[in-house]
C-alpha cells in the first residue's frame, strides 16, 4: 500500500538527486519511515561532503540543491529553510514512537470480551483521535494493514473507532490521508466476497463519514472498483446507496458515470443476492435524485434536470421490469417492485405512458404471488402518483382493474400482530386516495354498491375506503355527501360486530367533515348511540390473539371514544348534539349508553356555558321530544346509585346533573358545585369493590335532601315525586335501583309540606307494590322509613288507613276465595307492613319515636302478625312473617339504642323479646331444622344484647346455654346429597350463632371472658357424642381466631388461661372424629398466636415452630393409631417449643386431668403428650432437667400425693429419690433464675459442712467439666459467631453462689479457696461477652417476677457475682470493698472492661491479700498450659497487672512475674504475646519513670513485636503499633530520633497487609508519627511522608472503611509536612470524617495541586502506582491507573523526562488483560490520557 505521505518511488528519486548532486550517499535518510513517522523525522547524514545534510528534511533538500540558499542563511543556524531542528525531529520521531505505541496498545485491546471494556478503548481510541486525528487514523489502519488474520468482529470494532474520530475530525485530515483511508476501507469493504455485514457495514461507514468530506475521493475509488464488465461487489453498492441517503448533493453529480458503469452489467448479474443489490441501489439513486431535484436552490449544480437520468434510468428498467421480475425468487421480485417506485418519477413521460398498461398489470399480478403485499402496494403508489403527475390517459383504461385489486386487498382481515398488513393496508388507502382525487366518480361509482352486499369483508373493507376517502379527498366529496349518506341504509342494520366498528368510523368521518348536519345525519347519531348502549356479554366475537386489549376495539367500546370526540373536538357538530342527545337520557333501552352520553353533554353544556345563558338554556316548549327536568332529575340521580355499572355511570351522571342545574332549577347552581365534587371525590377514593352501598346511598339521599331544601317550593316537589313514581316500572330489571328509587321517593315526599300529597302518594304505592317481590317489599319498606322522618305521624296513620281501607279488606276478600293464594298473598302483604314499622321504627326521629315504640309500633307489628307478644295470643302459621316479626324487633332494638336518649330510656320489654326469641329458637325440634326462624332469632338476639338494659349474668348464660343446646343437639351436618338449600341453612344457622357469640365476647374481650366463652362449651367439648363434640370444637376454634383477629394488647401481659385451654384441646387432636381432630389443631394453633400476641409479636408475625401445626393435620385423617398417636406426639413437641416456661405447670395438671376422660383415644393423647412435655421440657437429660424440676417443685406445693394422678405422683417420686450427685444434677436442670425454692434446695446442701465440701467439689467438677459456651452456627450468615451460655456451667455458677450465701459454708469454701479463686476467675474469662440462651434472655426481658431472685443471669455477671459471694465468705472483705469502690466487679462484666476489671481484681489482691497471692499464683501456674485460650489471656491480663504494684516487689514475686511474662512471650496464642506486650505498655502508665529508664528496651520490644514469628500479620505486630501509639510520646526524643525511621520503614509494609486491622493500625500510627514528628525530625521524616502519599491516597479506595478512614486521618495530618497549602485544605475540606467522599473529584483536584507545587514528583508517584497495578484488591487496582491518569492529565510537557512512557504503556498493556473488567476499562482510560506525552 502506497506510503500516507508521499510516493515512495518519489523519495527514491529525491535520493538519487541528492546522490547525484553531491557525489556521497545518504546513508542517514530513510527511504520509507514507519507508518504514522514525520517526514522530517529522517536522521541526518554523517559528516562528510556537505553540512547541509546534517539537519535538512528530504524535500528542504530537494528544494535547497535545485534553488541554493544563500550561505549566510545556512551558516550558523545548520537548519532546514523550514526551521525543523535536528534535536525538534528527534523528539518528534520519539514523539510519534509513542503515539503508536499508545495506540497499538489500545488497538491490541480491542479484542476484549467484555462490552463495556471494548468501549472503553474505543472511547480511549477517539480520545487518541481527538487530540491526535491524523496519527491514530494511520495507527489504525497500520494496525488492520498487519493483522491480516484479526477476526473481523474486532475489524469492524476498529473501523466503528475510526468512523467516531472521522464524524468529528474528518475536516482536519489532509488528502492524502483521506486518499489512505479510503483506500483502507474499500479494502476491508470488499477483502471477502461473502456477505460479512457488520465487518462490511463498518468499513462502508467510514467511506460514508468521510465521503461528507472528500466525496470525490470516494466516489473515485468506489467508481474504480467499478470495473467494466465485471460486477461490482455487493458492499460497493450498499456503498453507494448509503451515500446518496447521506450526501445526495455530494453523489447526485457522480450518478451519470456510476449508472454508466452498472448499467452494462445488469445482465451479468445472475445471483439473486447481486440482482437484490443492485435494485436496492437503484431505489437510493432515484430516491436521491428525487431529493436533489426537489432541493435545486440547495444543490451545487442548480443545472440538473430530471432528463441527465431518463434514459439511463429507463435502461435500468427495461432490465428490472422485463427480466428480473419474472424470477421465481420472492425476494428479488419485491426488491425489484420497490426500486420501480421511485424509479417512475425519473422515467419519461412518454415511456411511463407508454410502459403503463404493462406496468400496472405487471405489479397487480404479483398480487396473488406474495404473502406479504406491502412492497408492492407502496411502489404501486408511487406508480399512480407519477402517472397522476404526468396526466396519463391510460390509468383511466386501468381504472376498473386498479380498484378491483386495491379493493381485494383492503377486504383482507387485518392482523394487529403483523406491522407489515397494517403497513400494507395504509398504502392501498394511500392508492384509493390518488384515485379518489384523480376519479372521484369512478371510484364511488365502484365502492357505493358494494355496501348492499351481505359478505362481511367486503362491507367493511367498503366502509374502511368510505372512511379514507371521506377524510383524504374532502373536496372531491363535498357535492356527494347525500349520496353517501343514503347509501348507508343497509349497513346500519348490519347485525355483524366488524361491520358495525367499521360503520362508526365511517360516522366519526362524517361528523368532522359537515355530512351529520344533512337530512338523515340524526339516524346516525342515534346508530352511535344504540352501539354505546350495548352490554358487553353482546359482544359476539373474542378479539385475537395478539389484541393487547379485547374490550378496547369492541363496538362499544369504538362508539363511546367516537360520540365522545365527536362532541368535544368537532365544533360543528354542538348546535346538532345539543339538546338532541338529552332525549336519550330517559328511555330504559338507551341505559347502557348513560355514561359517554353523559360525558358528552357535560362538554357540549360547558361549551354553551361559555357561549353565553342564551345558548344553554334549554327551551322545553320547542323541544317536546326531550324529558322535563323532574325526569332528568329522577334518572340521573337514581343510576348514581350503582355508580361503577357501565364505565362508571354515577360519577357522569353526577357532572351532568351538576352542570345542568339551571335547567332544573335556578337555586340548585351555588350548592351543587360544592356538593357534587364532594361526592364525586368520594367515589375517586374507593372501587367498585370497596364502595361501601348504603353509605354511597345515604349520600345519594342527603344530596337529594338539601336541594330539596334549598328549592323549598312544594310544587316543584311534589311534581319530582310524581315523576319519581311514574319511573317505578322502569327499573323492574333493576330491584337494587328499583330499592333506591323507593328510597327517593321516600326522601322527596319527606321534603313535602302538602300532606295531603303525602298520604296520596303513600297510598299508591301501598296499592301498587309488587308484594310477592321481596327486594320490593323491602324497598317499600325504606320508602315509608325514610318518609317517617319528616311525617311519622302521617305515616303511621297511613300505614293503619290502609289496613282498615275497602281496598285491603276487599284484597283479602278476594283472595279468600282462592283458598289456595290467599293465606300466602294475605301473610306477604303483613309481612310488607311489618317491614314498614320495623323501618318507620329505624328512620323516625329518635326523639320521637322513642315515645311511640311500644305503644304504636311494637302494638301494630304484633297486631299484624297475629300475635300475643307481652299478653298477645301467637297464631301465625307463616313462618315468612316470624321472620318479619324478627327483624322488625331487630330494628326497632337498633333505633333504641342508637338514640340519645338511650342511656335513660328503659327498655321495658327487651327481657321479654329476648325471651320471646328464644322461646322461638326452643320450639324448633332440636334434633332437626326445617326452618330459618332459629337463625334470625339469633341475629335478631345479636342485635338486643346491645340495647339496654344489659342482660344480667343469668341472662346472658341463657341466651348462650338455649343457643347452644338449639344448635348443639342437631343431627350431624346434612351432606350435599341430602339436598343443598337444607346444607345452607344449617350452615347459615350455624353461623347466626357464631355471631351471636361473637357479639357476647366482644362484651367482654379479655381472658376470663373468653374463659367465661370456653366454659359453656366445655360440656359440649367433653360430650360422648361426636357429633357434639366437633361442633363444640369448631365454635371454640372460631371464638380464638376472633379473640386473635381483635386482640388489642397495650402492655406485655401473660395470658394466664394458656396452659389451661391448651390442656382442654390438645388431647382432642385423637379423638375418634376426623373433623373434631382438625378444630382441636385449630384451637392449639390460636392459643399458640394469642401468647405470641400478649409476649408483643405483631398480628402478621407467622411462628415456623407453630406453623407446623397445619402440616400435621393432614396426619390426623383417618389414621391408624400408631400414626394417630405420633401425630399427637409432633404436636406436643410444638407445644413444648412455644408454650411460655410460666404455663407448663397448668398445662400439665390439665393434662393429668385428661388421664381420666372416658375417650380412652384422648387419655392416652394425654400420657403421650405429658410423656412429650417431660421429654422435650424437663427429661433426665441436661437440656430438659429445668423443666422437670419445675413441674416437681410446683406439684409438691400445690397438692397432697393422693390428690396427684398416678402419673404425676410417679414423675415425683423418681426426682425425689435421687443421690447426691444426681439430686445437683437435677437441681442444676432448674429453670434460671432460681426460684425462692429451689434457692432453699441449695442452701439446704451447705447445712453439713462435709456435705457442702461435697456439693462444692461436685459444682467445680460440673463447672470444669463441660464447656463454658457453645458458638452458634451465625457466623454462616457472614457475621461474627455468637457465643452461647452452656446451661450446666450457668448453673453450676448460681449455685455455687447459693451455696457460699450460708454462713455454714465458710470452713469448705476456706479449704478451697485457691481453687475456688482461680476456677470463678477462669469462669469470669470464658464468660465475657458470652450471651444468655434465647429463651432466657425472653425471660429477663420480661422481668422476673416477684417469686424469684433478683441476681442478674448474664453469665458474666453470674460468675463475678459468684467470685464476689466467694470473697466474702473466706473474709477477703476489703479485697470486695475496694473493687465495690472503683466499680472494678462491673467492668469484669463486660467484654470492653473486662481487662481493666482484671487489672483492678489484681491491684486488690496485692493490696488486700497479698499472703494468699502465692498459692494463687501457684494454681494460676498450671492455667499456662490451659487448652483454653480465653484462660491463658485472663491470667496473662492478671499477672501483667501485678507488674504494676509495689507489693509484688514485696513478696519478691517482680522476678517470677516477668519471667512468667517473658515465658508467655513464646505462647502459641498471640492474644498472650499481644497480653504481654500490653502488658508492658501498662507499665508505661504505671510508672512513667520506667518508661524513660526502660525506653530503649520498651521501644525494642516494640519493634521486635512488629517481626513477632512467622506470620507478618500477627496480633502482635497489630499490639506493637498500638503500643507504640501510646509510648511514642513518654520516650525520650533521641530514642524516639534513632528508631523514628526505623519505625517508620517497619511499618510502612503494613499499608498494604491483608488484614483490615493491620492497615489501620500502621497507617494511623503513619499519623501519629506526622503529628509528633514536627522539628527536628521533619526534615528526616519528610521523605517517608511523601513515599506514603499515593499508598494513602490509593487506600482510600480500600475495600474495608475503616481502612479508608485511617487514610483520612493520616493524610490530613500530613498535610502540614508537605508545605503546600492548598494540598492540606484540599485534604482538609475532602477528608473530614463522616463527610461524603467523590474519590474521582478529589483524586482530580490532588493530581492538580501535585504537580502544580511538586512538578518533580511525578515519575515517583507513577513508579508507586505501577506497584499498584498489582494490587489484589480490585478497587485499588483500578484507582491507580486512575490516579495515573489524572497525574498524567495535570503533568507539563516538561515532566515528560520523569516519565518512562514505555514502561507505563507496558505496565497498563498488562491491566488491560485484568480479569476485573473495571481495571481494564480505568487502564484504557488511562492510555487515552496519555495522549498528552506522548
Amino acid at each position: 500500500m502506497p506510503s500516507v505521505f508521499s510516493d515512495d518511488r518519489e523519495q527514491e528519486g529525491d535520493l538519487s538527486l541528492v546522490t547525484r548532486m553531491t557525489g556521497h550517499s545518504v546513508p542517514g535518510i530513510a527511504l520509507a519511515g514507519p507508518p504514522g513517522a514525520s517526514p522530517h523525522s529522517a536522521k541526518p547524514p554523517a559528516e562528510g561532503h556537505s553540512q547541509l545534510l546534517q539537519a535538512t528534511c528530504i524535500p528542504c533538500l530537494r528544494a535547497s540543491l535545485l534553488h541554493p540558499p544563500s550561505q549566510q542563511l545556512w551558516d550558523g543556524r545548520r537548519s532546514c529553510p523550514c526551521s525543523h531542528w535536528v534535536k525538534e525531529a528527534e523528539t518528534t520521531d520519539m514523539t510519534e514512537s509513542s503515539m503508536k505505541k499508545l495506540a497499538s496498545t489500545l488497538l491490541d485491546a480491542i479484542t476484549d470480551k467484555d462490552p463495556l471494556v471494548q468501549e472503553q478503548v474505543c472511547s480511549a481510541l477517539c480520545s487518541l483521535g481527538e487530540a491526535r486525528p491524523v496519527e491514530t487514523l494511520r495507527a489504525c489502519e497500520e494496525y488492520l494493514r498487519q493483522h491480516d488474520k484479526l477476526a473481523h468482529p474486532y475489524r469492524a470494532a476498529v473501523l466503528r473507532a475510526m468512523e467516531r474520530v472521522l464524524s468529528s475530525r474528518a475536516s482536519e485530515l489532509d488528502k492524502d490521508t483521506a486518499s489512505t483511508i479510503i483506500l483502507l476501507a474499500s479494502s476491508e469493504m470488499t477483502k471477502t466476497k461473502d456477505l460479512v455485514w457488520d465487518w462490511q457495514q463498518a468499513a462502508s461507514g467510514v467511506l460514508v463519514a468521510v465521503g461528507r468530506q472528500f466525496i470525490s475521493k470516494v466516489m473515485e475509488e468506489l467508481l474504480r472498483r467499478l470495473h467494466p464488465g465485471t460486477l461490482p461487489h455487493c458492499a460497493v453498492l450498499h456503498t453507494l446507496a448509503s451515500l446518496s441517503v447521506a450526501n445526495a448533493f455530494g453523489v447526485v453529480p457522480f450518478l451519470p458515470s456510476v449508472l454508466s458503469s452498472l448499467l452494462p452489467v445488469l445482465g451479468v448479474a445472475k445471483q439473486d443476492t447481486v440482482r437484490v443489490a443492485f435494485c436496492s441501489a437503484l431505489q437510493r439513486f432515484s430516491e436521491g435524485a428525487l431529493e436533489y431535484l426537489a432541493n435545486l436552490d440547495r444543490a451545487p449544480d442548480p443545472t440538473v434536470r430530471k432528463d441527465a437520468f431518463a434514459t439511463d434510468i429507463f435502461s435500468a428498467y427495461d432490465v428490472l421490469f422485463h427480466q428480473w421480475l419474472q424470477s421465481r425468487e420472492a425476494k428479488l421480485r419485491l426488491a425489484v417492485v420497490e426500486a420501480l417506485g421511485p424509479m417512475s418519477h425519473l422515467l419519461p413521460s412518454e415511456r411511463l405512458e407508454e410502459q403503463l398498461p404493462k406496468l400496472l398489470p405487471g405489479i397487480l399480478a404479483l398480487y396473488k404471488k406474495h404473502a406479504e403485499t406491502f412492497y408492492l402496494s407502496k411502489s404501486l403508489g408511487q406508480i399512480l402518483e407519477a402517472a397522476v403527475s404526468v396526466g396519463s390517459r391510460t390509468l383511466e383504461t386501468q381504472l376498473d382493474a386498479l380498484l378491483a385489486a386495491l379493493h381485494s386487498q383492503i377486504c383482507v382481515p387485518v392482523e394487529s400482530s403483523s406491522p407489515l398488513v397494517m403497513s400494507n393496508q395504509k398504502e392501498v388507502l394511500r392508492c384509493f386516495t390518488v384515485l379518489a382525487c384523480s376519479s372521484p366518480d369512478r371510484l364511488l361509482a365502484f365502492l357505493l354498491p358494494r355496501l348492499d352486499t351481505s359478505n362481511e369483508r367486503t362491507r367493511v373493507g367498503t366502509l374502511q375506503v368510505v372512511r379514507h376517502v371521506i377524510n383524504s379527498a374532502a373536496a372531491q366529496m363535498e357535492d356527494k355527501k347525500p349520496f353517501i349518506l343514503s347509501s348507508m341504509r343497509l349497513p346500519l342494520l348490519d347485525t355483524n360486530s366488524k361491520v358495525k366498528r367499521a360503520v362508526v368510523q365511517v360516522i366519526s368521518a362524517m361528523a368532522h367533515h359537515g355530512y351529520l348536519e344533512q337530512p338523515g345525519g340524526e339516524a346516525m347519531i342515534e346508530y352511535i348511540v344504540q352501539q354505546c348502549a350495548l352490554p358487553p356479554e353482546q359482544e359476539p366475537e373474542k378479539p385475537g390473539p395478539g389484541s393487547k386489549d379485547p374490550k378496547a376495539d369492541s363496538v362499544r367500546a369504538i362508539s363511546v371514544r367516537t360520540l365522545y370526540l365527536v362532541s368535544t373536538t368537532v365544533d360543528r357538530m354542538s348546535h346538532v348534539l345539543w339538546p338532541y342527545l338529552l332525549q336519550f337520557l330517559t328511555p330504559v333501552r338507551f341505559t347502557g349508553a348513560l355514561t359517554p352520553l353523559c360525558r358528552s353533554l357535560v362538554h357540549l353544556a360547558q361549551k354553551r356555558q361559555e357561549a353565553g345563558a342564551d345558548a344553554f338554556l334549554i327551551q322545553y316548549d320547542a323541544h317536546a321530544s326531550l324529558p322535563s327536568p323532574y325526569a332528568v332529575t329522577g334518572r340521573l340521580l337514581v343510576v348514581s346509585s350503582s355508580p361503577y355499572l357501565g364505565d362508571g355511570r354515577g360519577a357522569a351522571a353526577l357532572r351532568l346533573l351538576s352542570v345542568l342545574h339551571p335547567n332544573i332549577h335556578p337555586l340548585l347552581g351555588q350548592h351543587w358545585e360544592t356538593t357534587v365534587p364532594l361526592l364525586l371525590g368520594y367515589l375517586d377514593e374507593h372501587t367498585e369493590e370497596t364502595l361501601p352501598q348504603e353509605e354511597w346511598e345515604e349520600k345519594l339521599l342527603m344530596f337529594l335532601r338539601d336541594t330539596l331544601a334549598i328549592i323549598s317550593d312544594n310544587a316543584w316537589i311534589c311534581q319530582l315525586s310524581l315523576e319519581l313514581c311514574r319511573q317505578l316500572p322502569c327499573y323492574d330489571e333493576a330491584p337494587q335501583e328499583k330499592n333506591f328509587l323507593y328510597k327517593c321517593i321516600g326522601t322527596t315526599l319527606g321534603a313535602a309540606s302538602s300532606k295531603e300529597v303525602v298520604r296520596k302518594h303513600l297510598q299508591e304505592l301501598l296499592e301498587t307494590a309488587r308484594y310477592q317481590e321481596e327486594a320490593e317489599r323491602e324497598g317499600l319498606a325504606c320508602c315509608f322509613g325514610i318518609c317517617a322522618i319528616s311525617h311519622l305521624e302521617d305515616t303511621l296513620a297511613q300505614l293503619e288507613d290502609f289496613v282498615r281501607s275497602e281496598v285491603f279488606r276487599k284484597s283479602i276478600g278476594i283472595l279468600n276465595i282462592f283458598k289456595d293464594r290467599s293465606e300466602n298473598e294475605v301473610e306477604k302483604v303483613k309481612s310488607a307492613l311489618i317491614l314498614c314499622y320495623g323501618h318507620v321504627a329505624a328512620r323516625a326521629p329518635r326523639e320521637l319515636v322513642l315515645a311511640k315504640v311500644e305503644s304504636d309500633i311494637l302494638r301494630n307489628i304484633c297486631q299484624h302478625f297475629s300475635t300475643k307478644v307481652l299478653g298477645i295470643k301467637v297464631e301465625t302459621k307463616d313462618p315468612a312473617l316470624k321472620l318479619c316479626l324478627v327483624q322488625s324487633v331487630c330494628m326497632v332494638s337498633r333505633a333504641i339504642c342508637s338514640s340519645t336518649q338511650a342511656g335513660s330510656f328503659h327498655f321495658t320489654r327487651k327481657a321479654e323479646l329476648v325471651a320471646q326469641m328464644m322461646e322461638f329458637i326452643r320450639a324448633e325440634p332440636p334434633d332437626s331444622l326445617r326452618t330459618p326462624i332459629r337463625k334470625k332469632a339469633m341475629l335478631t338476639c345479636t342485635y338486643l344484647v346491645s340495647v339496654e338494659p344489659a342482660l344480667d349474668e343469668q341472662a346472658r348464660a341463657d341466651v348462650i346455654h338455649g343457643c347452644l343446646h338449639s344448635i348443639m343437639a342437631l343431627l350431624p351436618e346434612p351432606k350435599e346429597e341430602d339436598g343443598g338449600c337444607q346444607k345452607s341453612l344449617y350452615l347459615e344457622t350455624l353461623h347466626a350463632l357464631e355471631d351471636l357469640l361473637t357479639s357476647l365476647l366482644q362484651r367482654n374481650m379479655t381472658p376470663q371472658g373468653l374463659q367465661i366463652m370456653i366454659e359453656h362449651l366445655s360440656p359440649w367439648i367433653k360430650s360422648p357424642r361426636g357429633h357434639e363434640r366437633a361442633r363444640a370444637l369448631g365454635l371454640s376454634a372460631l371464638l380464638l381466631r376472633y379473640f386473635l383477629e381483635h386482640l388489642r394488647v397495650s402492655a406485655l401481659v401473660p395470658f394466664h388461661n394458656l396452659g389451661l385451654l391448651i390442656g382442654l384441646f390438645s388431647p382432642r387432636c385423637a379423638d375418634l372424629w376426623p373433623a373434631t381432630r382438625q378444630e382441636a389443631v385449630d384451637c392449639v394453633y390460636s392459643l399458640l398466636y394469642l401468647q405470641l400476641g400478649y409476649e408483643g409479636f405483631s398480628r402478621d408475625y407467622r411462628d415456623d415452630v407453630a406453623e407446623r401445626l397445619l402440616s400435621l393435620k393432614d396426619g390426623l385423617v383417618h389414621p391408624d393409631p400408631a400414626i394417630l398417636f405420633h401425630t399427637c406426639h409432633s404436636v406436643g413437641q410444638i407445644i413444648a417449643k412455644r408454650l411460655p416456661p410460666d404455663q407448663l405447670i397448668s398445662l400439665l395438671l390439665t393434662m393429668f386431668e385428661a388421664l381420666g376422660d372416658p375417650e380412652k383415644n384422648c387419655s392416652r393423647a394425654a400420657t403421650v403428650m405429658i410423656n412429650c412435655l417431660l421429654q422435650e421440657r424437663g427429661g433426665v437429660l441436661q437440656e430438659k432437667v429445668p423443666e422437670i424440676v419445675s413441674v416437681l417443685r410446683s406439684k409438691l406445693q400445690e397438692a397432697q400425693g393422693e390428690h396427684v394422678l398416678p402419673a404425676a405422683q410417679h414423675s415425683v417420686y423418681l426426682l425425689a429419690t435421687q443421690h447426691c450427685a444426681a439430686v445437683v444434677s437435677s437441681l442444676l436442670g432448674s429453670p434460671l433464675p432460681l426460684d425462692s425454692h429451689t434457692c432453699m434446695l441449695w442452701r439446704a446442701l451447705a447445712v453439713e459442712p462435709r456435705l457442702a465440701a461435697q456439693v462444692l467439689g461436685l459444682l467445680l467438677e460440673k463447672m470444669s467439666r463441660d464447656v463454658p459456651f457453645k458458638e452458634s452456627r451465625a457466623f454462616l450468615l457472614g457475621r461474627t459467631p455468637d457465643r452461647v451460655a452452656t446451661l450446666l456451667p450457668l448453673s453450676a455458677t448460681c449455685a455455687l453462689f447459693e451455696v457460699m450465701s450460708t454462713p455454714a459454708a465458710g470452713p469448705a469454701v476456706l479449704e478451697l479457696y485457691p481453687q475456688l479463686f482461680v476456677v470463678l476467675l477462669l469462669r469470669v474469662s470464658c464468660t465475657v461477652g458470652v450471651q444468655l440462651p434465647r429463651n432466657l434472655q425472653a425471660q429477663e426481658r420480661r422481668g422476673a417476677s416477684p417469686a424469684l431472685a433478683t441476681r442478674n443471669l448474664e453469665p458474666c455477671s453470674s460468675a463475678v457475682d459468684t467470685l464476689r459471694s466467694m470473697l466474702l465468705r473466706s473474709g477477703s472483705e476489703d479485697v470486695v470493698q475496694r473493687m465495690d469502690l472503683e466499680g472494678g466487679w462491673e467492668l469484669l462484666r463486660t467484654s470492653a472492661g473486662h481487662e481493666e476489671g482484671a487489672t483492678r481484681l489484681a491491684r486488690a489482691m496485692a493490696e488486700h491479700a497479698g499472703p494468699r497471692l502465692p498459692l494463687v499464683l501457684k494454681t494460676l501456674a498450671c492455667t499456662h498450659s490451659s487448652a483454653y485460650e480465653n484462660q491463658r489471656v485472663t491470667t496473662t491480663a492478671f499477672l501483667a497487672e501485678l507488674l504494676n504494684s509495689n507489693v509484688a516487689n514485696d513478696l519478691m514475686l517482680l522476678d517470677s512475674l516477668l519471667e512468667s511474662l517473658a515465658a508467655r512471650q513464646k505462647d502459641t496464642c498471640a492474644s498472650v504475646r499481644r497480653l504481654v506486650l500490653r502488658g508492658l505498655a501498662n507499665l508505661a502508665s504505671g510508672c512513667p519513670d520506667k518508661v524513660r529508664t526502660h525506653g530503649p528496651q520498651l521501644l525494642t520490644a516494640m519493634i521486635g513485636g512488629l517481626d513477632d514469628g512467622d506470620n507478618p500479620h500477627s496480633p502482635v505486630a497489630l499490639e506493637a503499633m498500638l503500643g507504640l501509639a501510646r509510648l511514642v510520646h513518654l520516650v525520650e526524643s533521641w530514642d524516639l530520633r534513632s528508631g523514628l525511621l526505623h519505625v517508620a520503614i517497619r511499618i510502612r509494609p503494613f499499608f498494604d497487609s491483608e488484614k483490615m486491622e493491620f492497615r489501620t493500625a500502621s497507617i494511623r500510627l503513619f499519623g501519629h508519627l506526622n503529628k509528633v514528628c514536627h522539628g527536628d525530625c521533619e526534615d528526616v521524616f519528610l521523605d517517608q511522608v511523601v513515599g506514603g502519599l499515593a499508598p494513602l491516597l490509593l487506600h482510600l479506595q480500600d475495600p474495608q472503611a475503616t481502612v479508608a478512614s485511617a487514610c483520612r486521618f493520616a493524610l490530613r495530618m500530613c498535610g502540614p509536612n508537605l508545605a503546600c497549602e492548598e494540598l492540606s485544605a484540599a485534604f482538609q475540606k475532602h477528608l473530614q470524617e463522616g463527610r461524603a467522599l467523590h474519590f474521582g473529584e478529589f483524586l482530580n483536584t490532588t493530581c492538580k495541586h501535585l504537580m502544580h507545587h511538586f512538578p518533580d514528583l511525578l515519575g515517583r508517584l507513577l513508579t508507586t502506582c505501577l506497584f499498584y497495578f498489582k494490587s489484589s484488591w480490585e478497587n485499588v487496582r483500578a484507582a491507580a491507573p486512575l490516579f495515573t491518569g489524572f497525574l498524567v492529565l495535570h503533568s507539563e510537557p516538561r515532566q515528560q523526562p520523569q516519565v518512562d512512557l514505555d514502561q507505563l504503556i507496558a505496565a497498563l498493556q498488562i491491566l488491560l488483560k485484568d480479569p476485573a473488567p473495571e481495571v481494564r476499562t480505568r487502564a484504557a482510560e488511562a492510555l487515552g490520557r496519555l495522549v498528552k506525552l506522548a
